[in-house]
């Protein structure tokens, strides 16, 4: 016999025996396989697994920042000290308060004289006139102006710059809200005004600095005498603060008067009237 023919015999052979067990085990039903290395097992599960997760995480439980910081976080311990619209100088307040760093008819703007005196005052406003700005005003040392323009840095360092922008002439920081809170009272406020002492710190205002020295103890917040009522404050406290998007803040006696308020401003163009429909809340507890 041939070689070949030898060859093709057990060929023959051999593949019926195969095919005899083959039909005479059960079957498994198990699915076809593809060869694959275990790295590429491994890395088809992850890939699987990860898009998962992302297409089925609930979007409240994702975080805004990878370290899940707040977006304006508290600054805490801060030394505060009471100013007010139409204040003369002083030992400790080299700057009368008749303008601002944003409006040079600051008083005029107000309606007069912020009267500090509590016996002069009633429902957080001075008893003599109904202020034509909001009452709620802070002092923050830090102005985003330039003689002509704003400082080199605002655009880096302002937050909110670049969607507050309305010109060279226009501070992106005056009006901007601030929530103030003292024990379990928050109260919120409008940054009108550059200090107290400097207007450059903007490392504090925006960043992770503390205060730096000066007259009044190293403040670094300054507030008005309806913050100061409503937290009850003393001349020179220590309070945390933060800076809060408008519709972080609740209507309170903060939202009630004032030309530059916002609050007052959207009822205006959404046509509701001026005296404000809900009262304010005895106290508004810190968040």
């Amino acid at each position: 016999m041939k070689p070949g023919t030898i060859t093709h015999t057990l060929g023959v052979l051999l593949s019926s025996v195969s095919s005899l067990f083959a039909h005479s085990s059960p079957a498994k039903g198990e699915p076809t396989k593809v060869k694959v290395s275990k790295r590429s097992e491994r890395s088809s599960e992850s890939s699987l697994f990860n898009i998962d997760s992302i297409a089925f995480a609930p979007r409240h439980l994702r975080s805004t920042s990878p370290s899940g910081e707040e977006r304006f976080p508290w600054k805490r311990n801060i030394v505060t000290t009471v100013f007010w619209i139409g204040e003369n100088p002083s030992g400790n307040n080299p700057v009368p308060n008749h303008a601002s760093s944003w409006d040079k008819d600051w008083a005029k703007s107000y309606g007069g004289f912020d009267d500090p005196n509590p016996a002069h005052r009633s429902d957080y406003t001075p008893v003599k006139f109904t202020p034509r700005q909001n009452p709620f005003y802070c002092a923050l040392p830090y102005n985003d102006k330039a003689g002509t323009g704003h400082r080199p840095e605002a655009p880096r360092v302002v937050p909110w710059f670049k969607e507050a922008y309305q010109g060279p002439a226009v501070s992106t920081c005056k009006g901007r809200w601030v929530a103030i809170r003292k024990g379990n009272r928050c109260v919120y406020a409008q940054w009108e005004y550059a200090g107290p002492f400097r207007t450059d710190h903007w490392q504090y205002v925006f960043g992770d600095e503390r205060p730096k020295p000066n007259l009044n103890k190293g403040a670094g917040l300054d507030v008005s005498p309806a913050v100061r009522d409503y937290l009850g404050l003393d001349e020179t406290g220590v309070t945390d603060w933060k800076f809060v998007d408008f519709s972080e803040v609740p209507r309170g006696p903060w939202s009630r008067l004032g030309e530059n308020n916002t609050f007052v401003i959207n009822d205006r163009a959404e046509g509701k009237p001026l005296a404000e429909a809900a009262k304010p809340p005895a106290s508004v507890m810190a968040r």
